[in-house]
């Protein structure tokens, strides 16, 4: 088992970010001990620390985090990719739209 501190350099995490994925259950550590409050993190807990490192790089919001961690089977992660990635580039879409109305309307003040 792992301490906090060795747990956050181990998974590139804080020990804030540990914490507050404690508290809103998205991380929960393996073991607390009841005389210090020391959190204690096991292998599992390491892999799911991971992948959560990968979703906030692949912009998912806590709340789809939480999802995937709570609702959603690990089975199914592939598919929560394609998901996030049809939606991002939805959000591209939409994004670029923005820009050519904002072009379009420059334009129109020359």
């Amino acid at each position: 088992m792992y301490r906090i501190g060795e747990f956050a350099e181990m998974t590139g995490l804080t020990k804030e970010t540990l914490r507050y994925y404690a508290q809103i259950e998205l991380l929960v550590p393996v073991f607390v001990e009841p005389r210090n409050k020391y959190s204690y993190y096991d292998n599992n807990s390491f892999l799911v620390a991971r992948l959560l490192v990968y979703l906030r790089r692949f912009d998912f919001s806590i709340q789809e985090m939480l999802t995937v961690v709570h609702e959603r089977s690990l089975d199914e992660l592939e598919e929560i990719l394609r998901e996030k990635k049809v939606a991002l580039r939805q959000r591209i879409a939409d994004t670029e739209a923005i820009i050519s109305e904002i072009d379009g309307f420059l334009e129109m003040e020359e």
